[in-house]
């Protein structure tokens, strides 16, 4: 996860790379997110997993959503920042 900055001191170009990196990430997690659902809806369709495996699974979907909500937040200032320094 990137590390906190002051987007404003940094070039345009390491602006839009740090861009394309947090598109990635996201884009990881949202595919991660749906095989845990995946696997959650068969494990409870076949009854061949527990509620312990449901559990787990619920849980590792929360950490990754709160992972991406401050990609999210990174990604806006980093949009901002390219604006402004596109014009």
């Amino acid at each position: 996860m990137p590390e906190i900055k002051d987007y404003a001191k940094v070039p345009l170009e390491e602006l839009l790379l740090e861009q394309k990196k947090i598109k990635k990430q996201l884009l990881f997690t949202a595919i991660l997110v749906g095989v845990l659902i995946g696997i959650m809806l068969y494990g409870l369709a076949t009854r061949g997993f527990g509620w312990v495996y449901v559990g787990v699974a619920v849980f590792m979907i929360f950490m990754l959503n709160s992972g991406s909500k401050k990609l999210k937040a990174h990604l806006a200032k980093i949009k901002a920042e390219v604006e402004k320094k596109a014009k």
